[in-house]
């Protein structure tokens, strides 16, 4: 698992190989992640936007950026954790995924940037 905090909040990430929506002899890997947001903070913030690197061991680079998580931007009050899983297919068994978050203190509505570390995507039957 990959953990990271970022001005008072804390990201953790861990990835699952999807192989029953996999299909390796047509380069589709897919990979399924769950995050957990954790507000360490004293301040009320609120995710609102996504930004995602994608990269693949070809050197295939995808970048995705959209409003909130899984359709939501939830607000975490101190001490409140969010979690959603999400997914992300690629044409290789092997890659990872880095980015961050756009998020708003509630205080004085003043935007950061909190970093999703990096994390591997790799096919379990690469790990034997």
């Amino acid at each position: 698992m990959a953990t990271q905090t970022t001005s008072g909040v804390k990201i953790s990430v861990e990835a699952i190989y999807q192989s029953e929506y996999s299909n390796p002899e047509n380069e589709h890997f897919m990979f399924a992640y769950r995050i957990t947001i954790e507000n360490t903070s004293e301040y009320t913030v609120q995710l609102m936007r996504r930004h995602w690197n994608i990269f693949d061991s070809n050197g295939d680079t995808k970048q995705v950026d959209g409003e909130g998580v899984v359709g939501e931007q939830p607000v975490l009050q101190p001490g409140e954790v969010h979690q959603y899983v999400s997914g992300c297919n690629l044409k290789t068994d092997l890659g990872f995924m880095e980015g961050y978050y756009e998020m708003i203190r509630q205080l004085d509505n003043s935007i950061f940037h909190v970093h999703i570390p990096r994390f591997n995507l790799i096919a379990s039957y690469r790990l034997n």
